[in-house]
């Protein structure tokens, strides 16, 4: 289970950590940030400085069930064990040994595993 948090807490946060690095902190803001959630709305000036930090941040933002694309079917929905969701295809290490052993299995051409040289 993940712990709620909230959103604008977060933003205010990183505005807090970004802003005191901010070459030009007389300048102007340059974007106004406005987010609604349940807890309420919350609106945010920005800086240019603290804009390109969320830009790079975001840009950079990498989701953690992300685990690549299937290579047989295109689909994005690997499990944790490298197991496409979409096609049933395997990867890695594990997938490969099991596809090399199907390809065995298969030449084999009477449905048994071909016996393996001494």
């Amino acid at each position: 289970m993940t712990a709620s948090f909230d959103p604008a807490a977060v933003i205010a946060e990183f505005i807090d950590a970004v802003a005191p690095y901010n070459p030009q902190p007389d300048a102007p803001p340059v974007a106004l940030l406005g987010i609604r959630t349940a807890l309420g709305d919350e609106t945010f000036t920005l800086s240019d400085h603290v804009i390109r930090a969320m830009c790079r941040a975001l840009e950079s933002y990498r989701d953690p069930e992300d685990r690549g694309r299937c290579v047989d079917c295109g689909g994005r929905h690997l499990d944790e064990n490298l197991h496409c969701q979409d096609c049933g295809r395997l990867h890695g290490i594990l997938g490969q040994v099991i596809a090399d052993h199907a390809r065995r299995v298969a030449a084999s051409g009477d449905g048994s595993a071909p016996s393996e040289p001494a």
